[in-house]
């Protein structure tokens, strides 16, 4: 187990965009949120914990942000890009780094729950310029090997499916 002191002020910082395609498709499945929120927190003092999430226009999209906001995320939404050939683009990446970077003074870990290994150069910054204990929760199929080795501790979501996964 990784190693949790009762006074760290804790950030989270959730990709949910990341979360919810690597549980769909490792496992077809959802991802449980509030077992990531309580699980990432441990007995440590919550500061923030932000969801990114893409609006699609779904039908159900609007009863999912409700959840996560009842659960205790303060949901950040942004609209999917659709471009002129068709591509769709949609992500948080440089509004997740801006939002840890500007918290970080407040806190003393930040936990990223993404695999994604473009917040490598950000993990790294937080780390040694701004002095955050960095952990990462993500699924460790899908997570990248750099990210992995470039945080304080790596929570692996595959190894507790049932935790983590709600199966349909």
């Amino acid at each position: 187990m990784h190693m949790q002191f009762k006074y760290q002020r804790v950030g989270i910082f959730v990709d949910v965009q990341n979360m919810y395609y690597s549980a769909k498709n490792l496992y077809s499945a959802k991802v449980n949120f509030m077992q990531i929120l309580k699980s990432a927190v441990g007995n440590r003092s919550l500061i923030r914990a932000i969801a990114y999430v893409i609006k699609a226009d779904v039908k159900e999209e609007q009863n999912f942000f409700d959840a996560l906001d009842k659960i205790g995320y303060d949901v950040k939404a942004k609209d999917l890009q659709v471009f002129a050939g068709g591509a769709k683009k949609g992500d948080w990446d440089i509004g997740l780094a801006m939002d840890t970077i500007e918290l970080a003074p407040k806190l003393d870990t930040i936990v990223i729950v993404s695999g994604d290994g473009d917040y490598v150069p950000l993990v790294r910054h937080l780390r040694h310029a701004l002095g955050c204990r960095i952990e990462v929760v993500a699924f460790g199929k899908s997570c990248s090997g750099a990210l992995k080795d470039e945080c304080d501790s790596f929570i692996d979501m595959d190894n507790d499916r049932k935790r983590f996964l709600i199966y349909r």
